[in-house]
């Protein structure tokens, strides 16, 4: 998110650094993963189904980039990326670094660097239609700052024992709200006074509220309970509170009680400057006292909405809370994470240390009560890509798709961000390479609740995945696990690194990767493009030549006719697929691809022993000045190691 109230942050950063210390003593002398968690995993997993799933707990963190957070992990689609769009990691002449090695770091803590600008305006700029090239220009030299295992060990380790998506993006290439509108309901469409909800206005608390449907408001009249997990403060992350639905029934009992403020953000952040709130004050208490008696005056549809939406806890009470609920047997069908602004992982409030420990007790909790480990899938991802640099090309929406252009900008995808599946049915360290976006989450919820959401655009629909293919029911025996988050080193200031350095080291070793629903290709024939999607789902493919680039969503064969090249062409696409064209490329052999049998044929000649490796090909061809490039997958549907081909330098 781009503002919040500064007391909250305040108060949340200290009361951090005061109870990290009891956390860290007890992670620091264990294992990187709750014991629990590994002593949950190590047991056999009988056969499933997505029937047996009874909760789903989905925590959106702030503002990471996929490169910036897992770059450097192995198996992933990370700096060693073959498929990378040509020169995309050279940014007007500075190259990714680690932050630990930034230029202007001295002794300041690799946990709390700065966040850059990340709205609309300068999110297109560094989008530029699909070019990528402007990330400097939007975001300053510090977008090119990453982090490895050493900096992130714990969410390392979540992502090499569960799954990790490695093509999850962001919903917009914009801030917090309008992602988490995606989140919350599908869809984010326009302000009550007509703009497009495309920033974060909703902060604001004269604002009346969005008018569209939530997905909690379906959930609730389909029967089907879920809960806003949240404290006084919550960063002003449960975009709940900014639908007219919620807001005016929080509105309400604020007038009702007599209690300062326009709105429950409002409210809260007035309550906080009175105290930390660890214990409450008598002020605070009193306050709260008359909050909740005016909670109770409530019709029984409001006080639902309220108990489930609204309901903040002190400080420092969220994971117990929610840990209560797992003992009890109360935890929802459906239940959404909102962490304070200190453990939120915004880079300009919060650390990965600091939303390490907040995960770690989440995920203890559950794997504590093995009966409701044993049927939940946890979701971890993030919200939005603050302004650190991510090297994949998003899918675009063709020209004029509804509901997919603002003001002559497409609005999504945005860049990649992290999103980890922890589950029974997620265990192995696998990599999905699948499109997915936030709109995914609502489409997973779907298919385990059984209730719709009518918000989601048909382009998405048709593009991103529902998540199910990340998860495996058959049976299995239990795995033995990494080692754990330590204290948070003490906070000295909010810093924003400068390049210096080498090139990040991608690991080298494999991971497992999981089939996705694409067999692509792409040829030169005659003066025509042929884009080829073989596969169930469709694929957005990126086409450049010169100055020029063109997004098209394809499932089947689409022909474009080129005619004379001019420039070099290139066609990039979902799950490792590039082609690279010179301006003569037509003159040399044709590269045929059979996805089922495994085999690459060029001219007609079986190549598969020269150019495929573990289910994965890279052809390179040249003839005089006449040369071309081409990788991907051979998709079978079956699990294969990730790619073993990585990028030569730029």
């Amino acid at each position: 998110m781009a503002t919040s109230p500064k007391k909250i942050s305040e108060f949340s950063r200290r009361h951090f650094l005061q109870t990290a210390a009891g956390v860290g003593a007890v992670t620091a002398a264990s294992n990187l993963l709750p014991p629990s968690l590994r002593h949950a995993l190590a047991q056999p997993r009988p056969a499933g189904s997505l029937d047996q799933i009874e909760h789903v707990v989905v925590l959106m963190q702030e503002n990471r980039s996929f490169d910036h957070y897992f770059g450097t992990l192995r198996g992933v689609r990370g700096y060693k990326d073959n498929s990378a769009l040509p020169g995309v990691f050279n940014q007007s002449g500075v190259s990714p670094y680690l932050i630990r090695n930034a230029a202007n770091r001295g002794d300041l803590s690799v946990e709390y660097i700065a966040s850059l600008p990340h709205g609309w305006e300068d999110g297109q700029v560094a989008l530029n239609g699909g070019r990528c090239n402007g990330w400097i220009e939007a975001k300053g030299k510090g977008t090119m700052a990453c982090y490895d295992r050493q900096d992130i060990a714990f969410q390392f380790a979540l992502a090499e024992t569960f799954t990790i998506c490695d093509g999850y993006f962001s919903s917009m290439p914009t801030s917090t709200s309008p992602n988490r509108n995606y989140l919350f309901s599908g869809d984010t469409r326009k302000e009550p006074w007509g703009t497009g909800a495309v920033g974060n206005a909703a902060y604001e608390p004269t604002h009346p509220g969005y008018k569209w449907r939530t997905y909690a408001e379906e959930l609730t009249e389909a029967g089907v309970p879920w809960r806003v997990y949240q404290e006084w403060d919550n960063y002003t992350d449960n975009n709940l509170d900014f639908f007219a639905a919620f807001r005016n029934i929080g509105r309400k009992v604020i007038r009702e009680a007599g209690l300062p403020g326009l709105d429950m953000t409002d409210f809260h952040e007035k309550l906080l400057e009175l105290g930390d709130g660890t214990p409450p004050t008598t002020e605070q208490q009193e306050m709260v006292d008359r909050l909740n008696a005016a909670v109770e005056k409530l019709p029984d549809a409001e006080r639902d909405l309220y108990d489930r939406a609204l309901h903040r806890r002190p400080p420092g009470t969220l994971a117990d809370a929610f840990r209560r609920d797992v003992e009890s047997g109360q935890l929802p069908k459906v239940s959404w994470i909102v962490p304070s602004s200190a453990e939120s992982e915004h880079p300009g409030a919060s650390s990965p240390i600091q939303s390490a420990n907040i995960t770690y007790r989440l995920l203890d909790a559950l794997a504590s009560n093995p009966e409701v480990w044993a049927k939940t899938v946890f979701l971890i991802n993030f919200d939005e890509f603050d302004g650190y640099f991510d090297h994949v090309v998003p899918p675009l929406p063709p020209k004029n798709e509804p509901g997919e252009w603002y003001l002559g900008k497409p609005k999504g995808l945005g860049f990649r961000v992290p999103m980890t599946v922890i589950s029974p049915w997620s265990v192995g360290g696998l990599v999905s390479s699948e499109v997915f976006d936030h709109t995914s989450v609502i489409r997973f919820l779907e298919q385990v609740t059984g209730v719709s959401c009518g918000n989601i655009t048909d382009w998405r629909r048709r593009v991103c995945g529902d998540l199910v293919s990340t998860l495996d029911f058959s049976a299995s025996t239990g795995m033995q696990l990494p080692e754990q988050p330590g204290p948070a080193p003490e906070f000295v200031k909010r810093w924003e690194a400068e390049p210096a350095g080498d090139y990040p080291v991608q690991e080298s070793e494999q991971a497992t990767a999981l089939p996705t629903p694409y067999r692509l290709h792409a040829y030169l024939k005659g003066g025509n493009l042929v884009l080829v999607n073989d596969g169930s789902r469709e694929a957005v493919f990126a086409v450049y030549s010169g100055n020029k680039v063109e997004h098209h969503t394809v499932l089947g064969t689409l022909e474009l006719r080129i005619g004379l090249l001019e420039r070099e062409l290139t066609v990039c696409g979902p799950d490792r697929f590039l082609r690279v064209f010179s301006k003569t490329a037509k003159e040399l052999p044709e590269v045929t691809l059979e996805h089922a049998a495994g085999r690459v044929l060029v001219g007609g000649q079986d190549r598969t022993a020269d150019y495929v490796r573990d289910g994965w090909y890279e052809v390179e061809l040249a003839e005089g000045e006449a040369t071309a490039y081409y990788t991907g997958r051979l998709e079978s549907g079956n699990r294969i190691p990730t790619s073993p081909f990585t990028r030569k330098s730029d």
